[in-house]
């Protein structure tokens, strides 16, 4: 409890309010009602419609969601929750992530030993199977959940954008997927990322052995080429080895759950932007 308290007498009396008849005064506060409190929670308890939408839009959690939402948007066999589940599956593959990046390290020697180590060596090692077996399931969440938007009409106006902003996010899954790949160093990934690296070579205009390749040149100046493509920014050199290993370990660990991050945010935003989950068409 937060007191204030008040005192009159006079110094003989120790200010008790004994002396002369006067009295002491004691009034206490409500902790929920203190400074202290109302500097964190600034909208109170939330008893009323308009106490809630304060509540709401006065959070940093909970501002990015709308006030209100409609009876479809929480029901299962509407939604599917997918949205929701592959974001609370990047949240434990940020968590798990973490804690592996203690115990590997991203180099040729390394690598493999560091895996084999995680399950037998290191405490907690199942966090590497759940690292794994998450990455597979948010993998499958989210087409789920883009095949459930396409399905219900989601993607029309006005959730254009946010439909684009969608399928970026599924790209970025696919990538977050493949980069982590590679990290077991075991001959299984080191093949995988071969055949996905030779695919790169012939992409459209950014592998050199891809159509519309030619077209980016200046004279006898090509700015795709063997040493400048797809192929060659996937593995940081013309073969794979262990400057491929470093660069996965970097954009799986920091540069593309960064990108995400940045997309999930302008995701969330966009869906209380446009009136919150659509309804049945």
């Amino acid at each position: 409890m937060a007191d204030t308290e008040t005192t009159t007498g006079t110094p003989a009396d120790g200010g008790n309010g004994a002396g002369n008849g006067k009295k002491a005064t004691r009034e206490r506060t409500p902790f929920a009602e203190s400074a202290f409190w109302r500097s964190i929670f600034r909208s109170g308890v939330p008893r009323t419609r308009a106490a809630r939408m304060m509540g709401v839009l006065n959070s940093v959690f909970l501002h990015l969601h709308p006030v209100r939402l409609p009876k479809h948007a929480v029901k299962v066999k509407y939604t599917w929750c997918m949205g929701g589940l592959s974001f609370f599956l990047f949240l434990v593959l940020t968590i798990t992530g973490i804690l592996l990046m203690f115990y590997y390290r991203p180099t040729v020697e390394a690598a493999y030993g560091d895996i084999i180590d995680l399950g037998s060596q290191v405490p907690l090692g199942i966090m590497r199977e759940i690292h794994r077996w998450g990455a597979h399931l948010m993998v499958i969440t989210v087409w789920l959940h883009m095949f459930r938007v396409f399905m219900t009409g989601s993607y029309k106006p006005p959730r254009e954008f946010n439909w684009m902003i969608g399928v970026i996010l599924l790209v970025l899954t696919m990538f977050l997927s493949f980069s982590g790949y590679l990290l077991p160093w075991d001959q299984l990934a080191i093949w995988a990322v071969t055949v996905g690296a030779n695919m790169a070579r012939a992409a459209p205009l950014l592998g050199h052995e891809g159509p519309g390749a030619a077209l980016l040149s200046i004279g006898d100046v090509n700015f795709i080429h063997a040493g400048a493509d797809a192929k060659f920014a996937l593995l940081g050199g013309r073969f794979l080895g262990g400057a491929t290993l470093l660069r996965f370990y970097v954009l799986h660990c920091i540069g593309v759950p960064f990108i995400v991050m940045i997309f999930m945010i302008v995701h969330f935003w966009r869906i209380r932007k446009d009136g919150g989950i659509s309804g049945p068409t």
